[in-house]
C-alpha cells in the first residue's frame, strides 16, 4: 500500500488491484510474451480486449443499444474541436452553457467551426455556480446542446441536467464520468478524457448515439471524422493500446466493487467529510454554492494566503498530495475521484480540524 493520499486532479489516482494487474501487462500481455506496450494493436489478444472493454462499459454505464463506444486520443481537448466539425454544418447553431475554463475552451473551439449561442453563463458569478433552469435559453432548433457536466477548477457539477428535448445534449464528463449514475439515453454525445475516472492519460471515451455518427461533411478530414473510428472499432489508426488497457481494469475494478450505484455512495460520504467542515467552520471557506457543489473537486479558501501555503506545506509532510488550487483561482482544491480512498478522504477531513485548532 501507498503512503501517500493522492488528491490530483488529473491525472488522478488510480486502483491498487489497477496498478498491480497493469505492472504485469507490462511485462507479459495475456500470455503472448510481449509486454502491453508492444503488442500489436491488430492481434487478436488485443482485439479480444477491445471488445471486452466495450462491453464491460455498456454494463457499467448501463448505455442502450443505439450507441457506439470510441476510444480516441487527443483528449478531450481535441472533442472540443471534433463535434462541431462533425455536428455543425454550414447554417445551423449549436447552444453552449459556459460553467467554467474547459467550457470555455470547447466554446473557443466551435466558434471555430461555425455559429454558437451561449445559452447561459455564470461568468459574472465567478463560476460559483450552475446556471438556473430559468437562465437557460435554447435555440429551437439547435444541431446540439453542449455541456461541461463537472468542473475541475471551480468546483461545480449539474445536479440535474438540462432537459433539451429533441435536441442532442453533449456533455464533457471528463471529470465525473462513472462517478454516479447517469442516464445515457439523455445523451447524443457523452465524452470523457480517461484520466481522471476512467483510466490514464492518453485515451479518450466517446460514446455517441448511432444518428450522430454520419453527421460530417464531406470535407472533414478522416481522422477527425466519427464514422471511420465506428466502422473500425477505434482501430482505424493505431489506437492508444496500453492507456485502453488500463481502462479496461479499472472497468473491471469497477465491477468489483459494486458498480456505479457503490462507488457513488462512497463518493458520496467523502465528499460529506470535506463539506461539513466547511459549512461548520469560520476559518474555511467553500467557494461553490451549495446546490452546484462538486463531489468530485471541493475548492476551499483560507482566511489569507500565507495560512493556504502553511496548510500545504504541512499537508504534503503527512503524504497528502495534488490540493493545491488551480494557478488561475488560487486556493486549496481537494480532488476525490472514484479510486480515493474513502480512509483518505476521513484523513484529509481530520488534517483541516487539526490545522483549524491550532490557529485558533
Amino acid at each position: 500500500m501507498r503512503n501517500v493520499y493522492i488528491f490530483n486532479p488529473g491525472p488522478g489516482v488510480l486502483p491498487e488491484p489497477v496498478l498491480e494487474s497493469t505492472s504485469k501487462a507490462v511485462l507479459n500481455f495475456a500470455g503472448t510474451g510481449m509486454s502491453i506496450m508492444e503488442v500489436s494493436h491488430r492481434s487478436k489478444q488485443f482485439d479480444a480486449l477491445l471488445v471486452e472493454t466495450v462491453d464491460l462499459l455498456k454494463k457499467v454505464m448501463e448505455i442502450p443499444d443505439n450507441y457506439k463506444i470510441l476510444f480516441l486520443q487527443g483528449g478531450a481537448s481535441l472533442q472540443f474541436a471534433m463535434i462541431p466539425m462533425n455536428l455543425l454544418a454550414a447554417g445551423g447553431v449549436a447552444d453552449y452553457i459556459d460553467t467554467g475554463y474547459w467550457a470555455s475552451r470547447a466554446i473557443k473551439e466551435a466558434k471555430k467551426i461555425g455559429k454558437v449561442n451561449i445559452a447561459a453563463s455564470t461568468k459574472d458569478f465567478n463560476y460559483t455556480r450552475i446556471p438556473a433552469p430559468d437562465e437557460i435559453k435554447l435555440t429551437k432548433d439547435a444541431v446540439y446542446c453542449h455541456i461541461t457536466s463537472n468542473n475541475t477548477i471551480y468546483g461545480t457539477q449539474w445536479q440535474t441536467f438540462p432537459n433539451t428535448g429533441k435536441v442532442p445534449l453533449v456533455a464533457d464528463m471528463s471529470s465525473d464520468i462513472i462517478s454516479r449514475k447517469v442516464d445515457v439515453g439523455k445523451f447524443g454525445i457523452i465524452y470523457a478524457g480517461a484520466q481522471k475516472n476512467m483510466g490514464p492519460a492518453g485515451v479518450t471515451t466517446v460514446i455517441i448515439r448511432e444518428d450522430l455518427v454520419d453527421k460530417a461533411p464531406e470535407n472533414t478530414p478522416t481522422l477527425l471524422t466519427y464514422k471511420p473510428h465506428v466502422e473500425n472499432n477505434s482501430c482505424y489508426n493505431t489506437c492508444p493500446v496500453m492507456a485502453i488497457f488500463v481502462v479496461h481494469e479499472v472497468l473491471k475494478w469497477v465491477v468489483d466493487m459494486g458498480g456505479v450505484a457503490a462507488i457513488e455512495k462512497t463518493n458520496d460520504k467523502k465528499a460529506a467529510l470535506i463539506y461539513s467542515i466547511l459549512d461548520k467552520s469560520t476559518f474555511y471557506k467553500g467557494t461553490v454554492e451549495k446546490g452546484s457543489r462538486s463531489k468530485m473537486n471541493i475548492p476551499f479558501r483560507l482566511p489569507t494566503e500565507d495560512l493556504e501555503n502553511e496548510f500545504l506545506s504541512q499537508a504534503g509532510k503527512k503524504g497528502f498530495i495534488g490540493l493545491k488550487g488551480h494557478r488561475s483561482v488560487g486556493g486549496i482544491r481537494a480532488s476525490m475521484y472514484n479510486a480515493l480512498p474513502l480512509e483518505a478522504a476521513q484523513k484529509l477531513a481530520d488534517f483541516m480540524v487539526e490545522f483549524e485548532k491550532s490557529k485558533a
